[in-house]
């Protein structure tokens, strides 16, 4: 979109990602845009949504870095001393300089390197599935993130998870040591540069001040079921009542338990001739499905919280 320099001869430009949100007011897609030409950059992808409830304005754009800008950065601007004016577009130059529109309009925005696999913690219990779903996307390039690690409170996944080349961690959960064990997983997210933690079927409730600690970095799934059938058993419970959907929801994790804001959610239509077992298996199939689109898409920044719901740019 911008006429900017082509990139030399088997040298691809930079992608990248820039998500904000802020009071919506005139002018904000010219001043990304303007801002995006005049540091020599090219638009690939653009995608916006203004809430009329909340009055919020939400943005997602992908492009790719030029050969040079036509922006000042400092006291001079390029070409200014005869030259060409292609100084190189960096990540860090492009936080610096687009630093001023975020303040000028209140955003709050992040800017990414398209191409760099967000690091993540896994999550798990006793129930693998959604686990061995996520190792073999991850495995076939089918989600753009790096597993840092493994954590769970059972040894059963040990071998699976080690089969992969990926460090597994046994950390039992008891009333005694949850501090202690949360205090362990914070400090293994910082010393790994985790930027996500799944739960993938980790059956322990989180404390107040974890859940608020990784505020928009902890995804969970569960059976959309809730809170209709809890406890033990609820696809038996279910099938008890003779439900006609089978759904599951990702969310990410506050402390309201499984009430957090929303990513995505699955469905699959179920008879009256479906047995216990053959639900359990639905289930399992929507769940693996749901976590993955969550994860693919905050990976990829096109989820944007939006109070208690998400903007989801798909």
């Amino acid at each position: 979109m911008t006429e900017s320099q082509p990139a030399a001869p088997g040298h691809l430009p930079e992608q990248y990602i820039l998500t904000l949100s802020c009071p919506d007011r005139q002018g904000i897609v010219h001043a990304v845009s303007s801002y995006l030409f005049m540091t020599g950059c090219n638009i690939e992808d653009s995608q916006q949504f203004g809430d009329r409830d909340t009055g919020l304005f939400f943005m997602r754009v992908h492009f790719s870095g030029g050969s040079g800008g036509r922006e000042r950065y400092g006291d001079r601007a390029p070409g200014e001393d005869g030259s060409a004016g292609q100084e190189p577009v960096t990540l860090e130059k492009l936080r610096a300089s687009f630093a001023a529109i975020g303040d000028s309009f209140r955003m709050d925005w992040q800017l990414h390197r398209a191409e760099e696999r967000m690091r993540v913690i896994l999550m798990v219990s006793k129930f693998g599935h959604c686990l061995n779903d996520l190792l073999f996307r991850t495995r076939i390039g089918a989600l753009p993130v790096e597993i840092a690690a493994v954590v769970s409170n059972h040894e059963d996944f040990r071998e699976l998870v080690e089969s992969y080349g990926i460090p597994f961690h046994h950390t039992p959960v008891t009333r005694e040591n949850k501090a202690e064990a949360e205090a362990w997983l914070l400090e293994l997210v910082r010393t790994e540069r985790v930027e996500l933690v799944v739960l993938a079927r980790y059956m322990q409730v989180l404390s107040d001040d974890l859940c608020k600690q990784l505020s928009g970095r902890i995804i969970n799934i569960h059976h959309s079921f809730l809170p209709s059938f809890k406890g033990a058993k609820p696809y038996h419970q279910a099938h008890a009542r003779g439900v006609k959907l089978i759904g599951a929801t990702a969310h990410y994790v506050t402390a309201d338990l499984d009430e957090g804001p929303i990513i995505e959610q699955e469905v699959e239509r179920v008879g009256h001739e479906v047995t216990p077992q053959q639900l359990v298996a639905v289930g399992r199939d929507v769940e693996c499905q749901a976590l993955a689109r969550a994860v693919k898409w905050h990976s990829e920044h096109r989820v944007l919280l939006n109070g208690h719901r998400t903007v989801v740019f798909t």
